[in-house]
Parts: structure tokens; C-alpha cells; sequence
């Protein structure tokens, strides 16, 4: 790839999983996809419609087309979180993951120097997860994504520390994704889980990492990314700090300033306004900052790096976000289309 080559390192992709698939791993509500004979179709989750799509979700083609309209290079797609699998027995959920990292990689094949994949992983096993982890690096997979939580256990859990420090000692990219947003009884419509819990669960999966000492004990190879921004984050850490410094329950486990950790992870650039974009690149630096669409869903952004070319950034930070991070990040070589 060149040094002006534009990389977004967080869109998604959906297979064309039939309802007998999916049943392989929930016959009652597992997702699946149900077309329409058109370029449209609706993710189902057993027989409950989940999220109307179109064809660029399981349509490499149509994914290139529109990449070369916004002027994207490569495409990194991971799972939509629905598909993540978390909640059922490691025995149905490993061959489930790896069903769906076969899937990635065969849509990545139509153009391989264009698209990249990060695999999912059984998290209820943490040894699965790390031996899924180590086969899809083997098989092609540029990094893995995870969600940020695991029904009660955040990013502080021991297994899930144990599975961080297995990717940075195999030297894995690390992409965590909120999904399972909390608060869903209170968040009545209008998308609230999206808007409001989303990125509450993102800051609470940084802080889970920060304030329970978990840096301390995962070494600082780690390569590791938060979506949509960081969510809250960037915004809310003079208030983490402020607290850091006069509520010692909240800096007993944390030996530093909750501000010293900002080395220790990337984000995405998936916050849509530029002022947002530009607290965000003063609070991580321009090093730590990655094009992130979330493509192809409708709160993605729709001009893939419109962002990032609209806001008044130097031009060498401007080169670093829309691609040179990310390839130094996932270890991106030369690619040509």
C-alpha cells in the first residue's frame, strides 16, 4: 500500500447465513438472513426481524464499488455484533465462530489486497477464544473484534485479561466493539441504546481496563482499539481525572492518572462532527486515531472519510488517520488492487 492509501478498519459484513445454518447453533433464535430476491434483506434472529440490510453486507462487489466512490483503499469488515454468539455452550459457539471467519475470508478473496477481515471468538471459553484467535491470524485475518463486555464480565475479567494477553503475546490486533447495550428497559425508542448506551458501554470497557490496574499486568505490545471513538471518553476524561485525584476508591487499583493511559490504546474516527473528531485527536494524539466507518448501517458514516478530509487537521495528521495508523497498527504491507 501506498503512504496516501485510505484504510477503514471498522465496517461489518453479515454472510448469507440460511435459516437451517443458523439453526445449527439456536434453532429458535439465532441470526440468519432472509433475502428478498432483491439487493435488500432483512437479519432475522429466528423468526423475529432484527435490522432491514442491503447487498453490501455479503456482496464483495458491492462493497468494492463503493469504496472506489469514496475513495477507500481497504476495507477491514468484522461481524455484526448479533452474530457474536456469546450466550450459548462453547460447543456450539466454536464451530459457529469459525463458520463465520471462513465466511469472512471467502468474502474477502474476491479481492484480497482490498479486503481485510478481524475474526470473532467464542468468548464464553476463553482457551477456544484463544485458539481461534491464533487459527484465524494463521488463516488470513488481520486482528480479531470483541465485544466489550460478556454478560456481567467486562474487559477487567480475569478471562478475558488471560485472552488480551494471549493476543499480545501472538501479536494479534485487538478491535472492541460495544454490542448488549445496557439500560434497554429505559431506552424506550427513538434508538436510545445507540445514542446513549453505546457509548456508555465503550467508556466503560476503557475504564474497566484503566481503573482495575488490568494495564498494569497486559503488556504494552498490546495492539488495541476502541470503535465508535471511544465512545464518551475522550469528552468525560477531565472528570475521570478529577475524581483519580480526590476519591481514592477510584485510583486504588489505578497507580497513574486515569489521562497517563491514553498510550496504552487506539480509537476509531466514527464520531461525525468535526469538532468531536478534533477533541478527540488532542486527547489521543494523531497517532492513536483511526478511519473507522462503521459501513454499511445507516449510523455509519455514509461518505466513507468525509470526515476526516473536512476537518482542519495538518496534513500529515490528516494522512496518519485516513490510513498510515492503521497500517502500522495491523501490520498492512504492500497491497495492490
Amino acid at each position: 500500500m501506498s503512504a496516501n492509501s485510505v484504510v477503514d478498519i471498522h465496517s461489518h459484513f453479515f454472510p448469507p447465513i440460511s435459516r437451517r445454518e443458523a439453526a445449527a447453533l439456536d434453532p429458535v433464535a439465532a441470526p440468519w438472513l432472509q433475502a428478498n430476491g432483491t439487493d435488500t434483506a432483512m437479519i432475522m434472529t429466528g423468526d423475529q426481524p432484527f435490522r432491514p440490510v442491503y447487498s453490501a453486507l455479503w456482496d464483495p462487489a458491492r462493497r468494492i464499488e463503493e469504496m472506489d466512490r469514496c475513495g477507500v483503499d481497504i476495507q477491514l469488515m468484522c461481524a455484526t455484533p448479533v452474530m457474536f454468539g456469546y450466550r450459548y455452550p462453547a460447543h456450539v459457539a466454536v464451530p459457529w465462530s469459525q463458520r463465520m471467519n471462513d465466511y469472512a475470508l471467502e468474502l474477502c478473496a474476491h479481492r484480497p489486497a482490498r479486503l481485510k477481515a478481524l475474526a470473532q471468538v467464542p468468548l464464553q471459553d476463553i482457551d477456544a477464544a484463544c485458539r481461534e484467535a491464533s487459527r484465524a491470524k494463521a488463516g488470513g485475518h488481520v486482528g480479531v473484534q470483541i465485544g466489550n463486555h460478556l454478560g456481567e464480565r467486562d474487559l477487567d475479567d480475569e478471562g478475558l485479561i488471560t485472552f488480551l494477553i494471549h493476543c499480545a503475546n501472538e501479536g494479534i490486533a485487538v478491535l472492541v466493539h460495544p454490542w448488549d447495550m445496557m439500560g434497554a428497559p429505559r431506552m424506550k425508542k427513538w434508538m436510545l441504546p445507540w445514542l446513549v448506551s453505546m457509548p456508555a458501554e465503550t467508556q466503560l470497557g476503557i475504564l474497566s481496563l484503566i481503573l482495575s490496574g488490568a494495564f498494569e499486568r497486559i503488556p504494552a505490545s498490546l495492539k488495541l482499539c476502541f470503535a465508535h471513538g471511544g465512545g464518551s471518553f475522550a469528552f468525560l476524561l477531565g472528570r475521570i481525572d478529577n475524581a483519580w485525584r480526590h476519591r481514592d476508591i477510584v485510583r486504588e487499583d489505578c497507580p497513574h492518572p486515569p489521562s497517563s493511559y491514553v498510550n496504552r490504546f487506539f480509537v476509531d474516527s466514527a464520531v461525525f462532527d468535526p469538532r468531536a473528531l478534533k477533541l478527540l485527536v488532542d486527547v489521543m494524539g494523531e497517532d492513536r486515531v483511526m478511519l473507522g466507518s462503521d459501513y454499511p448501517y445507516p449510523l455509519g458514516e455514509q461518505q466513507v472519510g468525509a470526515l476526516i478530509r473536512a476537518t482542519d487537521l495538518a496534513d500529515a495528521a490528516r494522512r496518519k488517520l485516513l490510513g498510515a495508523n492503521a497500517a502500522a497498527f495491523f501490520g498492512l504491507g504492500d497491497n495492490k488492487s
